[in-house]
């Protein structure tokens, strides 16, 4: 079924399917631990030893333009990537840089007061992501 899906989205968006695209896809769709490029590379390393990490990189930047991943990029250049692409809310950790998934949203009368207030900007999408410490580092 993933891999159906995967090689639809990746004929829409102008690409070709390849086993190391399905096997990134496959490791995003399994984890719920935004990983990063590196930590997508060392999982899928194991189910293909000789794939690159320019190949990670490569195949994620793809999933991100046919609209099968996001990827959260933050201030000091790191970005993490994940497969959820509804709309949806972020805890990132200000000393280890995990992020977990919040669940709910906002709801839509709030997004629509925000919009009207945007002085004229026009408001094509949001995403909100809470700042603090996990239990780990509070420790």
């Amino acid at each position: 079924m993933l891999e159906k899906t995967l090689r639809r989205a990746l004929e829409r968006g102008g690409q070709r399917y390849t086993e190391q695209r399905g096997a990134v896809y496959e490791f995003l769709m399994s984890t719920d631990s935004h990983p990063t490029a590196d930590e997508v590379f060392l999982a899928v390393r194991g189910r293909i030893p000789g794939i690159s990490l320019a190949t990670v990189y490569k195949s994620l930047e793809t999933l991100v333009g046919c609209g099968l991943a996001m990827k959260l990029t933050y201030g000091d250049s790191s970005a993490r990537y994940d497969a959820r692409t509804d709309l949806h809310h972020h805890v990132r950790c200000l000393s280890c840089g995990k992020v977990c998934d919040v669940p709910g949203s906002l709801p839509e009368r709030e997004v629509q007061r925000l919009r009207e207030g945007a002085d004229g900007f026009e408001v094509t999408g949001y995403r909100m992501e809470l700042l603090g410490y996990c239990t780990s580092c509070r420790s």
